[in-house]
């Protein structure tokens, strides 16, 4: 077994370990397609990112992606990883929209441009020195692109966990988890899980190309793509079952504790990848080095 393997093996095991699913949710999409959601009452979003839910808004953020991207890719920053692997799945969301699968696509559009500004201000106060007003996950997932601690990949899954598993939560409570209808948006919420499982092979080989070619040393055809679809499948259920605490909570303190389950959680997480994706200083110089001649 190659040690990518085995690093996400340890992961799938490790991670989902660590999630707040229930006993019985496995990491199958059948089974958490009938794992019921929580009665939600109905709440207007809160964001006021694309507040009305315009079919133009995705169009906007795609167009900030591509900007972002760029600028990145063409210093070889290791955030340009996660950049473009954001951009991709933003474009897939757009698809997804025109092709009409979701049942509320005004939610969706909201919650893409909501969720989209909470990395933006995240990575922004980083590299402005406002670190203080990062989240303890992105601060580990931006000093690791920094300082080239570790892998291409490795700063793919730290970004992951940082936007997912922290921020997501906190986006879906503040867009509502039922329409005005009660009816939840759960389904919605599934119905991108297939989708994203058919984009980790051709992302992957765009990172290898653009970025480093050794990105996709993974065997993908195999059981370590299933591994990486697994933590993301359980990463996106646990965010439901966080962001249902959140628009439960009926006290402070209940707030509080299902603040602090997501930041400890999601932080965890982070470590437990830094470790599993560490690189050393001349495989960064090699990944560098090849990024700078694609770069031209």
């Amino acid at each position: 077994m190659s040690l990518p393997r085995r690093m996400l093996l340890a992961a799938v095991s490790i991670g989902l370990s660590l999630t707040a699913l229930p006993a019985n949710a496995g990491t199958l999409d059948p089974i958490i397609e009938i794992l019921p959601p929580l009665p939600v009452p109905y709440h207007p979003t809160s964001a006021t990112e694309c507040a009305d839910g315009s079919p133009t808004c995705i169009g906007v953020t795609i167009a900030q992606m591509e900007k972002r991207y760029d600028a990145l890719r063409a210093t070889c920053d290791h955030d340009a990883v996660f950049a473009l692997a954001y951009l991709r799945v933003t474009e897939n969301v757009r698809d997804a929209l025109d092709e009409g699968i979701y049942d509320d696509p005004v939610w969706l559009r909201n919650q893409d441009a909501a969720f989209a500004q909470d990395y933006y201000d995240s990575y922004d106060n980083w590299h402005a020195g406002r670190k203080n007003l990062v989240p303890q996950a992105w601060r580990i997932a931006f000093q690791a692109a920094d300082d080239g601690s570790v892998s291409a990949l490795g700063n793919f899954m730290l970004s992951m966990n940082a936007h997912i598993n922290r921020d997501f939560s906190y986006v879906l409570a503040d867009a509502g988890l039922t329409g005005a209808d009660g009816v939840s948006h759960k389904p919605d919420h599934n119905r991108f899980n297939a989708r994203l499982d058919s984009l980790y092979h051709p992302v992957f080989s765009e990172e290898a190309l653009e970025l480093d070619p050794r990105f996709d040393d993974v065997n993908l055809a195999n059981l370590d793509e299933e591994a990486v679809g697994a933590i993301m499948l359980g990463w996106r259920e646990t965010v439901w079952r966080n962001a249902e605490a959140l628009s439960l909570a009926k006290t402070p303190l209940a707030l509080s504790i299902a603040k602090s389950n997501i930041e400890t959680y999601a932080t965890t997480q982070a470590v437990l990848y830094r470790s599993l994706f560490a690189s050393s200083k001349a495989r960064t110089a090699e990944r560098n080095a090849y990024c700078h001649a694609r770069q031209g």
